[in-house]
This record gives structure tokens, C-alpha cells and sequence, in this order.
């Protein structure tokens, strides 16, 4: 069960209190025996972290990182967000701020502020949205490079997980390009992403959050997580250390579209795909005329193996893999018609929707 990331609340006491009253109870001289060891009571020698240390990492990013509110009268989401240029726009999920109408947004920053903002647009495609907040002078992120991501790269993730604000956890990147359904799109068909997979615990309220490498560049914003959980209900569950994060690549461009002109564009190859056909590769139920995929020779019945460079398990893939590149790229394209491996080029383009 997918679980887009909005708040609940657990507690651990029972599972602590016994622990601690040990503790106290040997301090205290009530154990069978004297206590071993030594107490040192000097401070700590580390003050000042090294530049490379996560520390210092966290330190970087923090006054980047925004708690969202969305809320209007019977509908309040919080979920995270980092900010982007210095006059106060901010990224965060369209989830996020998709539930409330006609609702009022505010964003609460590192100093403990909080400001009004305004919704500038969202994509539910992507699940990238855009807020302006009425304050100037802010620090924004520092963009990475999401194309350049290996698996086993460490990463942090940060937000306002479970309503608890400037929270930050660390893993590394478990999987790249995986297909994930975009959460606001009610399953229809072509609302996926090309996910990166990440071990550093993501729970509700993390959703927005910047998902940063150990240089604090952000490259991803956290999105979803998988539980294990198949009985409880949606929004119960936590982390089992599976989330996913849209990569930073694909976020930035449609942002920078959504600030440009309210909207973004959804990149296609004008084809249909036959969503019965269970792979490996695509198979295709028709192309539009003068599309890319008709100029590229491509016909009904074809199966695209190989898109740009990387194996197509199914349909999902190759809507995951189009939605991540701008209109434009142009792709290598490997697909078998009548039993026979044939190769061509993809020139991407955007929807007239």
C-alpha cells in the first residue's frame, strides 16, 4: 500500500520505561553490586564540526527547509518544503496542498517564523507544486545534479515528519528510476515518475522535504513511502525503509515552469500503450500522426525494449522514464516488430493538452 506522507502520531513510552528504570534504579545503588566505570564529566572535544561532516551538512541546509500548512474549513495538511530563490518561493508536493479549497497556505522557516504564501501552481504529474511566501532575504537550496546519483550514495532526508519540524534522517540511495504512480492522480493511466528509492526514514508530514546528498544539494523531494502494513487503514502506518523522492532534475524544471507561467508541461512521445501487455518492454496500440513516435517509423504493435539506454520492464517504465526528460531530448530507442530488433531515434515533445 503506497502511503502519501501526511501527519499522525505514535508513542513508544511502554517500551522505554522499563528501560530507563534500570537505568535509574543502578544509579541509585539499587543493583546487586557497585557500579563499574568511570564518569567523565568533561564537555564534549567536538565543537566545531569539519565542513564535510553531516553536522555541518545539516547546519547548511536547515535555513533552507520550510514546514507547510495548508488548511481551510474542514481540511488541514502539513507537510514540508525548502525554498528556492531569495524572495521567497518554495517547492514542495501538490499533495500537499492539493486537499484544501479555496484554503490559505503558510510557511513556517528555521528562525521560527511563519509567513502567509500564496499558491503559484502545481502539477499533479510530477506532484510538484509552487508556494510564494511574502518574505524577501531568504536562503535558498543548493541544487545537485539527480542524473549523477548512484546506488549506495548517502543521503538526508529532512522535513516535518509526524509534526515534528526540522527533523533529519540518513541512508543512501537504495534504487534508482523506479516507476511510481504520482499520488494525486487517482490511478490514471500516465501519472508516473521516476522515482529515487531511498532507506532514510520518510514518514507522514515528510512529503516536500528536500532530499539532499552529503554536499546538502538537494536531489529530491520526498514524496511517498511503501509500508508493510496491508490491514491498517491509509495514514497509520510508517516507515519500513522504503521511500521514494522525485528527482530533483524533473522537480526543477517543472518549478521553473510553474513560476513562469502557472502550469507545466507534460513531456509524451504520441503513442498509445497497451496497458494489458505485461512486458518486458512497451507495447504500442496506435501512434498520433506527425507525433514523435510516427516520425521515428514507430506502428501499432511494436514493443520499445530499450529507451534511451535502459531496459523497459513495462508500461509504467516507459511513462516514468518519458515524464522525467524535457521536451526536446532526443532518445535511442530499441523495439522489436514481428520478432525482429529494429533501432531508432525519439525526438520528445511536449503535450497540446
Amino acid at each position: 500500500m503506497v502511503l502519501t506522507v501526511a501527519v499522525v502520531s505514535a508513542l513508544l513510552a511502554g517500551a522505554l520505561g522499563g528501560a530507563f528504570g534500570y537505568v535509574f534504579a543502578a544509579r541509585n545503588g539499587a543493583g546487586s553490586g557497585p557500579l563499574v566505570g568511570q564518569v567523565d564529566n568533561k564537555p564534549a572535544p567536538v565543537t566545531n564540526r569539519a565542513p564535510e561532516s553531516l553536522a555541518a551538512t545539516v547546519k547548511k541546509v536547515l535555513p533552507s527547509l520550510v514546514t507547510v500548512r495548508a488548511q481551510d474549513t474542514k481540511v488541514q495538511s502539513t507537510g514540508s518544503g525548502f525554498i528556492i530563490t531569495p524572495d521567497g518561493y518554495i517547492v514542495t508536493n501538490e499533495h500537499v496542498v492539493s486537499g484544501v479549497k479555496e484554503g490559505k497556505y503558510t510557511v513556517a522557516f528555521d528562525d521560527g517564523t511563519e509567513t502567509p504564501a500564496k499558491l503559484v501552481g502545481k502539477d499533479v504529474e510530477s506532484d510538484i507544486a509552487v508556494l510564494k511566501a511574502d518574505r524577501t532575504g531568504l536562503t535558498p537550496i543548493m541544487f545537485g545534479d539527480s542524473d549523477k546519483l548512484a546506488v549506495g550514495d548517502p543521503v538526508l532526508a529532512l522535513g516535518t515528519p509526524l509534526g515534528q519540524d526540522k527533523t533529519v534522517t540518513y541512508g543512501i540511495v537504495s534504487a534508482l528510476d523506479r516507476a511510481r504512480p504520482s499520488p494525486s492522480s487517482d490511478g490514471q493511466a500516465g501519472s508516473y515518475f521516476a522515482a529515487i528509492q531511498t532507506d532514510a526514514a520518510i514518514n507522514h508530514g515528510n512529503s516536500g522535504g528536500p532530499l539532499v546528498d552529503a554536499g546538502g544539494r538537494v536531489i529530491g523531494v520526498n514524496e511517498q513511502i511503501i509500508t508493510a502494513s496491508k490491514e491498517e487503514k491509509p495514514g497509520t502506518a510508517g516507515n519500513v525503509g522504503i521511500g521514494f523522492a522525485v528527482p530533483i532534475n524533473q522537480a526543477r524544471r517543472v518549478a521553473t515552469e510553474i513560476m513562469q507561467s502557472g502550469t507545466a508541461r507534460r513531456t509524451v512521445i504520441g503513442a498509445n500503450l497497451d496497458t494489458g501487455y505485461n512486458g518486458p518492454g512497451a507495447k504500442l496500440t496506435g501512434t498520433a500522426d506527425s507525433g514523435p513516435a510516427a516520425k521515428a517509423g514507430l506502428k501499432t504493435g511494436d514493443v520499445i525494449t530499450v529507451f534511451n539506454g535502459r531496459l523497459v520492464e513495462g508500461g509504467p517504465d516507459i511513462i516514468a522514464q518519458i515524464r522525467k526528460l524535457p521536451p526536446g531530448s532526443v532518445v535511442t530507442i530499441e523495439y522489436r516488430r514481428d520478432g525482429a530488433k529494429q533501432t531508432g531515434q525519439l525526438t520528445l515533445t511536449a503535450d497540446t493538452k
